[in-house]
C-alpha cells in the first residue's frame, strides 16, 4: 500500500479484486458528490460505493472523469433498487450513463425485492456479468437462506453480500456462513451502529494514537471484511481512511469482537 492509495488490501472476486476500504456515498447529494468524491479519490480511496436510490451517480461520474485515474484503478459499485425488479437492464444502463462508465466493478441487488430472494432478478444480474456490464455481481441485505435460494435456483453464487455491520452487531455465524459459501462480506454504517465512546474502543485507540472510528475501520480490515465509511467532511474522509493502515493485535481484535450483542445473545440462549 502506497502513501496515497488504498487499493490494498483487497478481497478476491471471480474477475478482479475488491479493495477492503471503500468510500460510502449514501446521503451525499448529487450537487456535493463531485467535490466530495474527488477529495476521497485525492486522499487515496480507490473504491466508490453508490446506488441508484442515492441519486448521486452523475455527480460521482463527474469526479471520476475529472480524476483522470485509469479506469481499472478505481472500483465502482452501484445497486438496483428492489422496485426496479423487471427493469434490471435498463436501470443498469442508466446508471452506467450517469457514471460515465462502460461497466461497473460490482452491481448489487440493494434489498430483497418484496422481502424475497427473487431468483428471476438474479438471473438478469448473471446475464449482465456475462455481457460485460458488471464485472462482479452480488446482493445487499440478504440472509443466508435467501442467498441459498439464489444458488439453488440459478447455480450462481453472489460474490458479495453488503450488510449493516460493525462491532456491536458482529455476527460470527453470518461471517462464517458467507465465508463458507465463498462470498465477500461488505459492511455499511460501521460508525452508526457503534458506540464511538465505548471504553474498549477508546482504550485500543489510545494504544495506536488513533480515533475510535479508525479502530473500527482497522477491525474490519483485520477480519478481511470490506468497509465503506461515509463522510462529507474533508478531514474525516482522510482520517477514516487512515484506519486501514492500523494493525491491531489478535488480542485487540478479540476484545472488539467481544462487543457484539449478537454473539452474546446467542451464547446466552445456548446457556439457557
Amino acid at each position: 500500500m502506497t502513501t496515497n492509495d488504498y487499493a490494498e488490501p483487497a478481497a478476491d472476486l471471480i474477475d478482479g479484486r475488491m479493495p477492503l476500504l471503500g468510500f460510502g456515498t449514501w446521503q451525499i447529494s448529487n450537487r456535493a458528490a463531485p467535490e466530495v468524491t474527488a477529495h476521497a479519490l485525492q486522499v487515496g480511496y480507490r473504491h466508490i460505493d453508490t446506488a441508484t436510490v442515492y441519486h448521486n451517480e452523475s455527480g460521482i461520474g463527474k469526479a471520476l472523469a475529472a480524476s483522470r485515474l485509469a479506469r481499472e484503478s478505481v472500483f465502482v459499485t452501484t445497486k438496483l433498487p428492489p422496485d426496479r425488479a423487471g427493469r434490471e437492464r435498463r436501470t443498469l444502463e442508466e446508471s452506467l450513463a450517469k457514471l460515465g462508465l462502460d461497466y461497473v466493478d460490482l452491481w448489487l441487488i440493494h434489498w430483497p425485492p418484496n422481502g424475497r430472494a427473487a431468483p428471476r432478478v438474479w438471473e438478469q444480474f448473471v446475464k449482465a456479468r456475462q455481457d460485460g456490464l458488471a464485472r462482479a455481481i452480488g446482493v445487499s441485505n440478504y440472509s443466508l437462506r435467501q442467498i441459498d435460494e439464489l444458488i439453488e435456483v440459478t447455480g450462481v453464487v453472489p460474490e458479495v453480500n453488503q450488510i449493516r455491520w460493525g462491532p456491536p452487531i458482529y455476527d460470527p455465524a453470518m461471517a462464517s456462513g458467507l465465508q463458507q459459501r465463498g462470498i465477500v462480506l461488505e459492511g455499511y454504517s460501521p460508525f452508526k451502529v457503534s458506540n464511538l465512546s465505548d471504553p474498549t474502543l477508546v482504550s485500543i485507540a489510545s494504544q495506536h494514537d488513533a480515533t475510535t472510528a479508525q479502530v473500527i475501520v482497522a477491525w474490519h480490515i483485520a477480519h478481511g471484511f470490506v468497509v465503506i465509511p461515509k463522510s462529507a467532511r474533508r478531514e474525516r474522509i482522510a482520517t477514516n481512511a487512515s484506519g486501514a493502515r492500523i494493525r491491531l493485535t489478535a488480542e485487540e481484535v478479540t476484545a472488539i469482537d467481544g462487543l457484539s450483542r449478537v454473539a452474546g445473545a446467542r451464547s446466552s440462549r445456548r446457556l439457557g
